[in-house]
């Protein structure tokens, strides 16, 4: 069939009912139904809530967020007491300054990832983890904590860094659209 062309026969999509020939109105010979070739349309209730949902994950947005959370925990919990010798983040320290670090480093993804990454973040920030409990506790001295809370705390953080990318995508997307009345 052409491009344009009518289809010899339809199904009305209120009755049922083939017309054979299509009539020249374009309307069903038994209901009187407008008869249009039906179109997936997608409602907006739909759109609005598929709008903060995400729809893959991206292998390369997940290598700049491990880059990013891995610089960002290595700056702040290694480097800057390196730097600022009153700041001593070994143990328990380290691991409540993790939190927020990851919480931002999941933000600052969220506000420069194209597209919806959430998910991205979140596996970086626990490939971070690991290895940045391994360290803090086997670096603790005097601020020590039992292996299972750094677990917890190391849980808290990368859920964190969920709010943190969510909260990014939020301000990336910017206001919802207003809902017709």
């Amino acid at each position: 069939m052409a491009t344009g062309a009518k289809p010899k026969s339809m199904s009305c999509p209120s009755c049922g009912v083939r017309n054979t020939p299509v009539p020249a109105s374009g309307r069903c010979v038994s209901c009187g139904a407008k008869m249009e070739a039906l179109k997936p349309t997608r409602s907006a209730e739909v759109e609005r809530q598929r709008r903060y949902q995400q729809e893959g994950f991206s292998p390369a947005w997940c290598a700049i967020a491990i880059v990013v959370q891995s610089v960002l925990t290595a700056a702040i919990v290694i480097g800057l007491p390196m730097v600022v010798n009153a700041l001593d983040f070994e143990g328990s320290n380290g691991m409540t300054v993790t939190i927020p670090v990851w919480f931002l480093g999941g933000m600052l993804l969220g506000m420069i990832s194209p597209g919806k990454t959430f998910i991205e973040p979140v596996v970086a920030a626990f490939l971070v983890a690991i290895p940045t409990v391994f360290y803090l506790q086997a670096s603790e001295t005097v601020r020590t904590m039992p292996v299972f809370m750094y677990v917890i705390m190391a849980i808290i953080g990368v859920l964190f860094t969920l709010i943190g990318s969510y909260i990014g995508e939020r301000i990336q997307m910017g206001p919802p659209p207003r809902v017709a009345d």
